[in-house]
């Protein structure tokens, strides 16, 4: 993707109508804010030590969670298995 100058882009919102101007601006001032951050920038941010305890809080909520459907997710993954090695090689051309 080539660079794309302030240039560009403010001669781009004068082409825009009025009717326009407030959304151009929110997305413009989302992408400036820390609001606009991703989830995964602000993750980096944090200090390691902030990350690792983020991450094993995590994981704890996690566990819970798959202790809590552990009897439903062990139904719909112990289906029958089908031996389909007698039907490969009768394929019709």
């Amino acid at each position: 993707m080539r660079t794309i100058t302030h240039t560009e882009v403010q001669a781009l919102v004068a082409k825009l109508p009025e009717s326009k101007l407030p959304l151009a601006y929110l997305l413009l001032h989302s992408l400036t804010t820390a609001e606009g951050e991703s989830p995964q920038a602000k993750f980096m941010r944090l200090s390691a030590d902030e990350r690792r305890q983020l991450l094993s809080q995590q994981a704890e909520e996690m566990k819970d969670y798959y202790k809590q459907t552990e009897v439903e997710r062990d139904k719909w993954q112990a289906g029958d298995f089908v031996d389909e090695s007698d039907t490969r090689g009768n394929l019709v051309s």
